[in-house]
């Protein structure tokens, strides 16, 4: 909120968390990245300059900077297993020998997706499911060297996040049991996936990590505990969690020694649309354990947590590791829909050690939708400094980048138009992600599904 009590007109950035600025090495997180800024003002010349008209009509780039498109929907996949499919999502990217680069990219697949990912035998969890991951290998130069099947058979790969280990967890956004929708199997787990070799990992549910409508996942890296998003649908909204492994930090193949899922409970507070002050911190945050993480008979934010109840949000979505936190996304609320509140777009921090949760970030309201500043989704640490954001919102679909001194600017744009003449449609960006030497910007178009190589002056 501003001074005046009313909402931001495009984002307040929070000031004030315990970072100082320059006492403060940039790590990637948003409470030191924004530390000291009051707002971020939105310019066409922010960051590496206003966005160019791409003559073929596919990709807005910054003057300087170039795509190479690696992988569209419907191509052969050069294994030779099929199609590539479609509804691009999550991705992340993973070093590799000689410079090479490995891409795990998931497709959200629902059990009518326009073009599913081939079953392939020994990486098939459910034959009738339509969503999975590809697997694609690059050389230093972003040639693609190999595409191929990574698994199938799973259900609506939305996003995931990436283990310390190197492998990918994609996380199915689906709760459907056997017998719906056709599946042969019960859906809503988690997976691992190994991006040199997935045959390592093969098509086994991290079934301890519970049975929900998961969205992304990010790791703490030195105690090994996980933290998972839900993106439920209808009202209640869904749930923060973190999975305490048997075996943290154990390696590939690890998780699937089961663990102890909780859910997060902030004292006094039911739902987290409430909260709009920017810095409003709680203590004294609780971990409830989950009563029947595999949903048996009831979905789990629909389970008896006690008398005290439990803490839910709409569009719980990115979730990532930054210095000794974890933060992750709420891309809006609506009163409408069943919210308590409403809001543009949430950012939130918790820390762990403190057992502490802030709010750091609130975007909008915004009525300019062919601007860059509501619903906020995947969220990815820069290459020269600040933060790549991918909005899923209406009008016009950018990539936009948050400078280290918070200014927002539109770093790509699609003019890859699915609508009508009369009702123009853009297909929105998921999965951006940099290569692990910083040169290359790799990002996701949902729709058609296309992957993107960005490369120019990124540390200018």
């Amino acid at each position: 909120m501003t001074a005046t009590g009313r909402p931001a007109t495009r984002r307040q950035m929070l000031a004030g968390t315990g970072a100082l600025g320059l006492g403060i090495a940039f790590s990637g997180t948003l409470a030191e990245l924004f530390a000291g800024t009051a707002a971020a003002q939105t310019t066409g010349h922010a960051g590496y300059g206003p966005l160019v008209p791409d003559p073929k009509g596919v990709l807005d780039l910054p003057e300087g900077f170039r795509y190479r498109i690696l992988s569209r929907e419907g191509d052969p996949l050069r294994s030779g297993e099929g199609a590539v499919p479609s509804n691009h999502d999550g991705m992340s990217a993973f070093e590799g020998r000689g410079g090479r680069v490995h891409l795990v990219r998931n497709h959200e697949n629902r059990h009518n997706g326009r073009i599913p990912v081939p079953a392939v035998e020994g990486l098939t969890y459910d034959p009738a499911a339509k969503g999975g991951c590809t697997a694609l290998t690059l050389d230093s130069r972003n040639h693609v060297l190999s595409e191929r099947v990574a698994i199938a058979g799973t259900a609506v790969n939305c996003a995931g996040g990436p283990t310390p280990w190197g492998t990918w967890l994609t996380c199915e956004e689906n709760e459907d049991k056997a017998g719906t929708n056709g599946y042969t199997k019960d859906h809503g787990f988690i997976f691992e996936v190994d991006p040199v070799d997935p045959r390592r990992t093969g098509a086994v549910p991290l079934t301890a990590m519970g049975r929900f409508q998961h969205e992304a996942i990010a790791v703490d890296p030195r105690r090994g505990v996980v933290y998972e998003t839900e993106d439920a649908f209808d009202k209640p909204f869904g749930l923060f969690y973190r999975f305490l492994p048997e075996r943290p930090l154990g390696g590939r193949g690890s998780l699937r020694a089961g663990g102890r899922l909780q859910a997060m409970r902030v004292p006094g507070v039911p739902d987290l649309s409430t909260i709009q002050d920017i810095g409003a911190a709680f203590d004294g945050i609780e971990w409830v354990d989950v009563p029947d993480p595999q949903a048996a008979r009831t979905p789990i934010r629909l389970q008896d947590f006690g008398r005290r109840g439990i803490t839910h949000a709409q569009k719980l979505e990115g979730c990532y590791w930054g210095g000794r936190s974890v933060y992750f996304v709420s891309s809006f609320a609506r009163t409408g829909e069943g919210s308590a509140a409403d809001h543009y777009g949430q950012v939130w921090r918790y820390d762990p050690e403190r057992r502490r949760l802030t709010l750091v970030v609130v975007f909008g309201p915004d009525t300019d939708v062919q601007l860059p500043g509501e619903s906020p989704d995947n969220i990815c640490l820069a290459a020269g400094g600040g933060l790549m954001v991918c909005e899923d919102g209406e009008g016009a679909q950018h990539v936009y980048g948050v400078t280290r001194r918070g200014e927002v600017y539109a770093m790509a744009r699609n003019r890859q138009d699915i609508g009508s003449p009369e009702e123009p449609e853009w297909g929105e960006f998921a999965g951006v992600t940099f290569s692990p030497d910083g040169d290359t910007m790799y990002v996701n178009c949902y729709t058609p599904g296309t992957t993107f190589a960005v490369t120019g002056p990124w540390r200018r």
